[in-house]
Parts: structure tokens; sequence; C-alpha cells
């Protein structure tokens, strides 16, 4: 969105919001622990809770004291909380990727490893290439998404949490920089929800081993929850086994009161062999890439990826993934703290600072990158309740800091000999900070009716440079490019609730959103090497939500929400072809729109079924795209072309029993369906990967341990893609080309035999697993 001219109306607005702080609480309703995963609690309505205490705190359950936090129950937002039952507890959910898709407007893809996953909410991720973006994710109030606006959930093992909430639609009011398509906030159990200590094991096909063990408990002024996990994988690809270990830790110490001390680590380890990407055309003759380990031996279909004899110029080898022991062995620290104060009674403040590194050594296709990502973040906001000019408002405000120092070595990589590098192509030093405010109101207009008003404003400096190689016979040369960059972003926020009864609430929001570019996207040019792509501009979304949620009876809940969303120097990432680096470019406006809605009903006793469900329609509206092939180029003019990556219907529907009497109380099962459409991998719509529907199947005993040392076990068994469809888990976006005898557009059998694309889906897998508690 551009940005708005007049720039006095920025100061006004921003201190009308600072004046409206002292104002008075709204009820912040506290979501049980087995919330259902289509609660939408993008409402508030009824009288403010007499007991603050019993309010958690946004992310962690309050201690004793504590006031509650606007953020976790923001009115006017669209949010869906995702609980653990049949969703986290009672199944072997490996990744986070089996838990987002309960949420409506969430597509999941498989990434680079086997927690790797790429989410997308509301399409805004669908193009990414491994990384998260387009969305701010935090744990238990603390933000681990790094400054430059990269996340990944190699770190999520889905066992530590009692919910994840889903912010979907443009939320940069509320989170700052890179929140165009939303946000996910996880909360880790905490010791008074596990109260002792569990231990588990998941176990079944293509190798898979998970061991887990969570300890927890309260004693005084004293909460501590932690979580290790070993997960182990063969996997279902040639070349594709995996070992991570992960530790989570939460704890706090409240001295008083009105003082609560909170720290958070995060640990994770990840070693994991790569397949390589396919084409859909060889995706279609050996999806699972066996038969692949070697080049001179591999079966019809295999991908292989054409390496440096000498590691720096001239002719090349084809090898298979095995043969250039592609692979990623990566690590990730992050270590955090809070400090909560209550001023007053109605008053708290919080000042947080979080410390996150990532480094990496991730020798896959024709480079290798080695690097580290230091970051550290601060944050400090206030949050006050009371009344201005007669009316209830809860006011909130918020001043942040962030910065992360880039350091990445890319190698050419040579073949056989394990991962083995060649020469040097580029490196990367380069330094983002971001400075930003802001605040938000939500003012209690009447008993039925709820006004909010937020604003952000922030930002962003990016300095650093790349030198980049080329290797010949005559020599090496260089070519440096430079960067030194800033980008102010304002983002306003506008919603107003009606809720005529406790039994239905009608919500109208608009909302804009900010994604500066990151250093990494300013440094890859077209070709899909190193160099000079500094002209990048920020992204900015202008969102308009409309929606109802409606109880009409107390076992059925219902919500729908219809989005209409304008952007502006859209970041859209494709691959240029195989074994080259994936770019990003600005397409200057599209529109995306769409619709989405929830459903549980509990029919019976015992009987419960939940659907969720996804429409996107998302276009270019203007965006003209150059392609060159030897001296020829030609302009394509893309308008009212489908944005690729981004499927039309998402669908996930579950029905399931658990007997709730007798002796047999706590004997379960469900049966769940995953429907995706098909989406266009290319510009000019010209091929499209097919969509599928996953049908899993659960069967589970859940049950307390009397007179026994152990207080509780559970038992289950998982079956999933019962009927062994043949799918596409992940289908990288590619890059239209020219012919360069005639400068005509290539057509879909050109693209269809582009490698670095494809990642197939699991095929039929059975896993079965225990927990005890004790």
């Amino acid at each position: 969105m551009p940005r708005p001219s007049g720039s006095g109306l920025r100061p006004r607005a921003l201190a009308l919001l600072l004046a409206t702080i002292p104002g008075a609480a709204f009820p912040q309703v506290a979501v049980a622990q087995d919330t259902i995963a289509l609660d939408e609690i993008s409402v508030a309505g009824a009288a403010a809770s007499p007991n603050p205490s019993s309010t958690p705190a946004f992310g962690v359950a309050a201690p004793p004291g504590s006031a509650p936090s606007v953020i976790e129950r923001p009115v006017g937002e669209i949010v869906t909380a995702i609980g653990r039952r049949d969703v986290i507890a009672n199944r072997p959910a490996t990744s986070v990727a089996q838990v987002l898709v309960n949420s409506p407007g969430v597509t999941v893809r498989q990434g680079n490893g086997p927690r790797d996953v790429v989410v997308s909410i509301r399409g805004n991720n669908a193009r990414s290439t491994g990384v998260i973006k387009n969305m701010v994710v935090l744990e238990d109030g603390f933000v681990v998404t790094q400054p430059d606006g990269a996340s990944r959930f190699d770190i999520t093992d889905p066992r530590v949490y009692s919910r994840i909430d889903v912010f979907r639609g443009p939320q940069s009011p509320l989170f700052g920089n890179y929140a165009t398509g939303g946000a996910i906030a996880f909360r880790t159990r905490t010791g008074r929800e596990i109260d002792g200590y569990e231990v588990g094991v998941d176990a079944g096909s293509f190798g898979t081993l998970s061991r887990y063990f969570t300890v927890g408990g309260v004693s005084g002024p004293y909460e501590v929850s932690l979580f290790a996990s070993d997960f182990r994988s063969n996997g279902y690809q040639d070349h594709a086994s995996a070992d991570t270990q992960t530790v989570n830790l939460l704890a706090s110490y409240t001295p008083s009161p009105d003082n609560r001390f909170t720290l958070k680590v995060i640990n994770n380890t990840l070693e994991a062999d790569l397949p390589a990407r396919s084409s859909l055309a060889q995706y279609r003759i050996n999806p699972y890439q066996r038969g692949c380990a070697s080049a001179a031996t591999a079966a019809p279909g295999c991908t292989t990826v054409n390496l440096l004899r000498n590691g720096a110029f001239g002719a090349t080898v084809p090898v298979t993934a095995s043969e250039g022991a592609f692979g990623r062995n990566d690590r990730r620290t992050i270590i955090a703290a809070r400090w909560e104060h209550d001023i007053d009674a109605n008053t708290t403040w919080r000042t947080q600072v979080g410390f996150d590194e990532r480094n990496f050594n991730q020798p896959f296709y024709t480079t290798s990158s080695r690097g580290s990502y230091p970051s550290y973040t601060v944050l400090s906001d206030i949050t006050h309740r009371g009344d201005v000019f007669g009316l209830p408002v809860v006011g909130y405000a918020a001043l942040s800091y962030s910065a992360i120092d880039n350091h990445i070595a890319l190698y050419n990589r040579a073949p056989y000999g394990g991962p083995r590098l060649g020469a040097l192509a580029s490196n990367q030093e380069a330094v983002q900070s971001n400075l930003g405010g802001r605040a938000r109101a939500e003012v209690a207009l009447s008993e039925q009716w709820t006004g909010v008003l937020g604003i952000s404003a922030e930002n962003t400096w990016l300095k650093g440079r790349t030198l980049t190689y080329t290797y010949s016979a005559n020599g090496t040369k260089t070519a440096l490019a430079d960067i030194d960059r800033s980008f102010l972003n304002v983002a306003p926020e506008l919603a107003l609730v009606y809720r005529p009864d406790d039994a239905l609430a009608f919500r109208g929001r608009v909302a804009t959103g900010y994604a500066t570019p990151a250093a990494s996207q300013l440094f890859v040019t077209p070709a899909g090497v190193p160099g000079n792509n500094t002209d990048l501009r920020t992204q900015t979304n202008l969102g308009v939500d409309l929606g109802v949620d409606w109880s009409p009876l107390p076992e059925l809940r219902l919500s729908l929400t219809g989005f209409y969303e304008f952007f502006r120097n859209e970041l859209v990432t494709q691959s240029p072809g195989a074994g080259l680096l994936s770019y990003t470019f600005n397409a200057p406006a599209s529109e995306h729109r769409g619709i989405e809605a929830g459903a549980e009903w509990a029919f019976s006793p015992g009987w419960r079924a939940t659907a969720a469900y996804g429409l996107n329609d998302q276009f270019y509206t203007r965006y003209v795209e150059q392609l060159s092939a030897g001296s020829l180029t030609a302009r394509f003019d893309r308008a009212g072309r489908l944005i690729p990556g981004v499927p039309a219907h998402q669908l996930l529907a579950r029905i399931g029993y658990d007997q709730p009497t007798g002796p047999l109380k706590g004997l379960g099962a469900f049966v769940e369906a995953v429907y995706q459409d098909g989406f266009f991998l290319d510009n000019a719509n010209q091929l499209k990967a097919p969509g599928y529907t996953l049908l899993n199947a659960n069967i589970h005993y859940d049950t307390d341990l009397v007179g026994s040392y152990a207080k509780r076990l559970s038992l289950y068994v998982e079956v999933r893609n019962i009927l062994d469809t043949t799918y596409i888990a992940s289908a990288q976006p590619l890059a239209n080309s020219i012919s360069a005898a005639t400068g005509l557009q290539n057509g879909a059998g050109v693209l269809a035999t582009t490698t670095g694309s494809i990642f197939a889906g699991a095929p039929r897998s059975v896993v079965g697993g225990m927990k005890l508690a004790f």
C-alpha cells in the first residue's frame, strides 16, 4: 500500500492513541487446555473478569496477581486457537504441518528437512522456498522471527505446546515488520499444566523414531517446564534421513504479586540428508527418487545436478543427491527473558530481551552456504485499563528494537568425496536493524459495540555488501554490490465488533501490513547467482475483513470470514532453474481475496466434528515481466494471471468419537480428510501442480492409572495417507523463459522438465506411540 501523503496526520493519530492509554479492561477469556482446533477467539463482549489472575498473560499462564495483556485476546482480530485435542495429544504429530492445517486459511508445504515446514497464511508465504516469510512467529510472547523476517520450524516440536494461535490478515499494527500475512503464537505447556513428568516414544514407517521427555511443576514462587526430544527418520525418499534434537525451557519466578520474571530457552540441532527436487516430468516417473544412488546407474526419473568438476569453472559432472551428499547441519539457539511489573491494579509494564543465533552449514545443490545469523530483540510495552470520557478502554503501547548481523560464505560444490567444497562463490556481510513503536486502543462504545484503533511506525536500516567471485582459465574476477538503505513504514488499523447477544458476533476490520526485503534477497540476481538485486522495495498490503461468529446451539460453533487485500510491490520468490539460487522480485500490484470458514459440532455425547476451509483467489493486477535469452529480450504482461503457488481451495474435515463413560472411557478414534487444490507453478499460468486428498485415521486410548506409580497412560496408532495417494508436498514456483532463437515464450513442456521444484509427499505410513505421565 502506498504511504499516506498526509504526514501531519501521523503524529496526531499517534497522540490520540496514546491519550487513550488510561482505559478500562475488556474481558479476556482464558482458553482451557483442551481447546478445540477451530475455536475462533476474534471477539469479546462479556463482563470483565473479576479475578485478573485467572486470565493468562500472552503466551504464558499468568502467575497470581498478573494483569491481562491486550495481545492475548485482541478485539476484532481474526484468530484461531488450535488446542491439543485430536491435534497434538494422542497422535504422533511430528511437525507443525499436521497441526496448523486445523486453522482456516493456512497452507503447509514440505521444506528442506523433516520439520522444515513452509507455512502460509492466506497464501502470503506460498511461494517461499524454505524460510518462513510474511508472518511473525512468537513463542510464549517472545518473538522467534529473526529481524530479517526469517523463521524456521525446525525448532518446533508440537508436543511441547498446549495451544497455537493463528492471527490471519495484515498484522503490522500489532506485530510490526513482516506481519503482512499474519502471525502465529505458540503457547508452551506450563509447569502447572504438566504437574509431574511424562515420557513418550513414537515409532513407525520409514525408520521413524521419536523419544521425548517433559517435566514441570510449581514450587512457591517458581514455575518450570522443560521439554526434550530426539527425532530420527530414514525418510521415504532416497537420501532423506534426519536426526534432530530439541530442548525447550520455560521458567518463571514471582517474587511478589506485582513482579514476575520469565526465562525462555530453545536449542535445536539438525542433521539431515536432502533429496534433490525434481521436475514435474520426473515426479510422474519416479516421485520418491528411488534408485538414485549413482548417476551412472540411476533409475528413470532420477534428478541429477551438474557440479563443476574442479569446483570453480569449466566442465560439469552430473551427480545425484547421494553422490553430492546434499544436506543440512544447522543449530539454532534462543535465550530470552522478560520482566513484568504491575505499576498499579490497572497498569502492567513489561520489558523483554532476547538473543537468537542461527548457525548453518548447508551443502546442497550447486552451492554450499555457511554462516551465522546472530540477532537480538528488545521490547518494552505497557497495558492500561481505565475510562476515557466515560467509556471503558484497554490501551496498549510498545517500543521495539531488533538487529541481526549476517555473515554468509557461499561456495561452489565439487563432486564426490562427501559434501566437498569448491571455490568461494561469494562472501556476504550485512547488518539489519529495526526500530519502531506501536499503539492500540480497544474502546467499549456500548454493551454491544466495541471499537479498535491501532497504528505502528517502524524504520528499517540495511547496510552491507557482497563480494562475488567468478573463475576462468584467465584468472579470478570479483564484483562488489553494496547496500545502504532505509525504509520507513506506517501501518494503521481500524476494527469494529457488534455483539447483539452471547451467541452472535459481527466483526469488520481494515488493517495494513508491511515487509521490508531482507539482505539475502538483495544479493541474488534473477539469474539465480550472487550479485546485485538491491532495488527491491517494501511490500505493503491493505486488507478488509468482514466476518461473523455464531453459536446457535451450545454444541455448535460456526465462523465465516471474507477478506480482500490489495498489495503493492509484493515480494515474490521463484526458482530460475536446477541448482540455482531462488531470487526475489517486486510485483507492482496484486490482489488477494477469499473466504475462510470454520465449524465445530459436538452433535452427540462423545462425538465431535470439525472443519476448516479456505478459498484463495490471488492475481496480479499490474506486473510486466521481462525475460531474456541470449541476445533477445521480451516483455510479458501478467495482469490477470493467478499468482503461482497458491491453491484455490484448502479443506480439513474430521469426525471422531471418544467414549465418555464406562469401562472403556478414554477409548477413541477419528478419521480426517485433508484436501488441497492444484496451483500454477509459473507466472504465465502454463504449468499446474495437481491437487490431492489425503485420508488419515487414528485410534487412541487415554486413561488414568489407579494404584500405580504412573498417573496416566496414553496409547495411539495413526495411519496417514490411507489410500497411498501419490501427491506433491512441495513445489517451488518456476521462472518462465523464452527461446534464444525466436524470442517466443517457452511452453509448458519446457517448464515440466525444469528440475529444482518438487518434493513428493509421504506414501502410506503407520506410526504408533505411548506416553506415561507420573
